[in-house]
């Protein structure tokens, strides 16, 4: 009999159906709330989406394979599996999140998870946005360390480095099969994006880095087992029925009755020549969230990185989400796991190091070694995308909704950013940032991120900037809440026109609250 290996997860809900995400160990076909799908085979493992349809507002369910009921488990104490469709109300979101037992501090989305359990569940958030790093695949735990030494059995692998599909498998099942966050998500719907962290530390920062990876005897197999694994445990969920029914890749999944690991792995070869500019594929996609609009933006994979015309996002990819700013929403959210608006020294050094490094000789290779020592690689560090990024947020902040919010992660420590542009806009526009869910970063570090939001160190590197020729910012900024150190996990609660961010720390606290929206005008 199969066995249930990690889920369900609840992925796809809008308002009368869903999708329930799953992994198996075997062949089986697998029953919820009278829906079925037959899995998949990819390497060892065995998958399945399971689309449900005519959903009404409130449906409890539980999982079968080949008929056998597997979950809830017998004697499990969290509350029923249910999917809410409906009003959407409050969102969840966060980035970075090491395993479990890391020595991190406490899982802020674990804590969350037990709070939930004992909240009445018209209390529970409709959606989690996931912003990044679900799984580290540079940072594997000692367990994990001492798996691959022991399954690899003597082969050349580097020690350390997690590089196949099967071997990114475990990450996700040490990530997301611990008890809590295993109920948590298969009761809120999640949407999620990857980032470095997902794939390798620092992936796709330059030119230079990719070269130096493909050098490695090992990173074509590291790209491909990443990018498989993430199109499986990760991207196939974030899609609703009607990207489904169009996705060429899904179809020949399903129609193939043999393993579909090789179709994968040559498929995310392909994927991961986007950064040269072709559109093989895009990991961006849109969510409706009743009267608010999430646009995903993929700031990893379909980078440009010639150093002669960096960007963050290709053109084609760039119209898409612009063309998608527009259209009948009371919120705008952009989700980005890089910020866009970040500490003002921060932003001002990694524009005038994208320039440095453009320069020949020991400047350039000296503004490269910067670059990856200390990851100028956000927005601010691709200037072009920066400057179009801002000019998009204008426009769309003068096309009817109430708030326009950039949700990130990434840095380490949380903050809101109120956007300012020349000519006021009609809509609050905002940088919410939730970062880290569970990796703390260590507190001699805090006083840095403090130093770059002080105004002397901005001036400073605007000073610099300038005289370097990073040209005005198109927009300008102020921190209204942070920087908030620590774990924890950020709400955005919605009440017609307004938001509200709060910050919750991995203990509970609500570590900082802020009121987003106008008065109409």
């Amino acid at each position: 009999m199969a066995k249930l290996v990690l889920g369900p997860l609840l992925r796809y809900v809008d308002a009368s159906s869903a999708t329930v995400w799953v992994e198996t160990d075997a062949s089986c076909e697998v029953t919820i709330a009278g829906h079925t799908a037959r899995t998949f085979q990819a390497g060892r493992q065995h998958f399945a989406l399971v689309r449900l349809e005519d959903l009404g507002p409130r449906t409890e369910y539980d999982v079968s394979l080949d008929g056998e009921s597997v979950w809830p488990e017998p004697g499990s104490g969290f509350p029923k599996p249910v999917i809410r469709t409906g009003e959407v109300r409050r969102i969840a979101f966060g980035s970075c999140r090491a395993a479990p037992n890391q020595p991190v501090g406490p899982d802020a989305l674990d804590a969350f998870a037990q709070r939930l359990m004992a909240t009445p569940e018209s209390e529970w958030p409709q959606a989690l946005i996931l912003l990044g790093d679900q799984v580290y695949a540079d940072e594997p735990t000692e367990a994990t360390k001492q798996w691959l030494r022991e399954s690899r059995n003597g082969t050349k692998e580097p020690d350390g480095e997690v590089v196949h599909f099967g071997e990114y498998a475990r990450l996700y099942h040490e990530t997301w099969g611990d008890p809590e966050i295993r109920w948590l998500l298969s009761v809120v719907p999640t949407s999620m994006i990857f980032d470095d962290h997902d794939v390798r530390d620092d992936w796709n920062t330059s030119a230079v880095w990719r070269k130096e990876m493909a050098d490695k005897p090992w990173w074509r197999d590291r790209i491909r087992g990443a990018i498989s694994s993430y199109w499986v445990y990760q991207h196939l969920g974030n899609l609703g029925p009607d990207e489904l029914a169009r996705n060429a890749l899904y179809a020949k999944v399903k129609a193939q009755d043999t393993d579909v690991l090789p179709l994968l792995e040559e498929f995310a070869e392909e994927a991961d020549k986007e950064v040269e500019g072709r559109k093989s594929t895009w990991w961006s996609f849109r969510r409706e969230f009743g009267r608010a609009r999430l646009l995903m933006v993929d700031t990893r994979s379909g980078r440009i990185l010639d150093e002669g015309k960096r960007q963050m996002v290709s053109d084609e990819e760039f119209e898409w989400i612009e063309q998608n700013t527009e259209g009948d929403f009371d919120h705008l959210l952009i989700g980005s796991s890089l910020p866009w608006l970040m500490p003002h020294a921060l932003s001002h050094f990694q524009s005038l190091n994208e320039i440095g490094a453009r320069k020949p000789g020991w400047q350039g290779k000296a503004a490269e070694g910067i670059r990856q020592a200390v990851d100028l690689e956000h927005w601010p560090a691709f200037r072009e995308s920066f400057d179009r990024l801002s000019r998009m947020i204008e426009k769309a902040a003068n096309n009817g909704s109430a708030t326009v919010c950039v949700l990130s992660g990434d840095v380490h420590h949380s903050y809101v950013a109120e956007a300012e542009f020349p000519r006021p806009t009609k809509a609050l526009v905002a940088q919410l940032v939730c970062s880290p869910i569970h990796n703390e970063a260590p507190k001699f570090l805090r006083p840095a991120f403090r130093l770059s939001w002080s105004r002397a160190a901005s001036w400073v590197f605007r000073r610099l900037a300038t005289l370097a020729g990073v040209p005005e910012d198109l927009v300008h900024w102020r921190k209204t809440s942070g920087p908030h150190f620590g774990n924890s996990v950020a709400l955005l609660d919605f009440d017609g026109r307004r938001a509200r961010y709060r910050l919750l720390s991995a203990t509970g606290e609500e570590t900082a609250s802020v009121l987003l929206g106008r008065e109409p005008q």
